[in-house]
């Protein structure tokens, strides 16, 4: 069996929740439940061949509730300005829940929802399928907006996400993947030593709040170049406004290139393991978990600051108020896909 099931809790309206653990025949395993399409655990081999968890998380379900470690993010991933935007002429008001602005899909976004297992695929790449229906006005966004996520753990150490959408109306569709990785296994290790690769010219301009201006603001040569590998220590604290103001990274980069290819590479020394991103994505969001929030960990401690980094394949923040930025909105009759893998190995 390369699938198997157990029950992971219980919502307060009785509903339970499962979780799915998938596994490869190099021992790879990632753990995933319905509630928010969440990434429980990733369990990837170190240099030496010993298992380790490379993702923050928790132990319980209701530890999960309202926050958005491991889960799949929407209607609209990282945020919209002011909490609106305009569509053939008509202004869309959000749910605020980032101050006056709307984050990772508002207050009632897919992280909140159990989704329902559409299909699993029991194979030497396993595999497990998420589907749900969100409905028109939904946090207020047009259209009521059909969804699939599968995830796939591939027999080369690969865990691909790949998002499917239909949508009845014209409406913005934006979906990530929100894990807080630690190629360490250490959760309380800061990530301080890991090095990192983004293979991005520049990236967006924002204001304190995070929202963009329109600009894109070139890295070469400053404490956002990640062009060539890098410790994120390196410039983490670096004498930057943005930097200073965020406790660390929260950047959105301009993915060099088009399609399906590689746009990031971290690598962790102690362990040896190493993580490459692929995504047909134009963005790539790093965060370093700058406030852990005072929540405890799969170890029964409290989480701490900078023991992980995110790296959230996506459309730019508030593209849909930016004409320049790269972006589509979903229509009816055009189905939207996309797809990004988090590839493992070691060095």
């Amino acid at each position: 069996m390369s699938v198997t099931k157990t029950l992971f809790g219980k919502l307060a309206d009785g509903r339970e929740v499962e979780a799915y653990t998938l596994e490869n025949a190099d021992g790879m395993r990632v753990t995933v439940t319905p509630y928010g399409c969440r990434i429980l655990s990733l369990l990837a081999k170190d240099k030496n061949g010993s298992l380790g968890d490379v993702v923050l998380g928790h132990n319980t379900l209701e530890e999960y509730f309202g926050d958005f470690h491991g889960t799949l993010v929407g209607r609209y991933a990282n945020r919209i300005g002011d909490a609106r935007f305009t569509l053939n002429g008509k202004t869309y008001e959000l749910a605020k829940n980032d101050g006056r602005n709307t984050l990772h899909g508002g207050p009632g976004g897919y992280h909140q929802v159990l989704w329902e297992v559409k299909a699993i695929k029991d194979d030497k790449e396993p595999s497990i399928c998420f589907s749900h229906i969100s409905p028109d006005g939904d946090e207020g966004y047009p259209g009521t907006l059909s969804m699939n996520v599968t995830y796939t753990l591939t027999a080369g150490n690969g865990l691909v996400l790949e998002y499917e959408a239909t949508c009845d109306q014209e409406t913005p569709f934006n979906p990530t993947n929100h894990s807080f990785f630690n190629l360490s296994g250490d959760c309380q290790k800061e990530v301080l030593e890991t090095d990192l690769a983004i293979y991005a010219k520049s990236v967006t301009a924002v204001t304190d709040d995070l929202i963009p201006t329109g600009e894109l603001l070139p890295v070469a040569g400053g404490p956002l170049d990640f062009t060539a590998p890098k410790k994120l220590g390196k410039d983490m604290f670096a004498e930057d406004h943005l930097i200073q103001l965020c406790g660390g990274f929260d950047h959105n980069f301009c993915a060099d290139g088009q399609g399906f290819r590689k746009i990031a590479e971290a690598y962790e020394p102690e362990s040896g393991r190493v993580m490459e991103v692929f995504t047909d994505m134009p963005g790539v969001q790093l965060f370093t978990f700058n406030k852990a929030g005072g929540s405890k960990g799969k170890d029964g401690k409290e989480m701490r600051p900078h023991t992980a980094f995110c790296l959230e394949t996506q459309f730019y923040p508030d593209s849909v108020n930016h004409e320049n930025f790269p972006f589509r909105y979903l229509k009816p009759g055009e189905p939207f896909t996309t797809k990004t893998e988090y590839r493992f190995s070691v060095k």
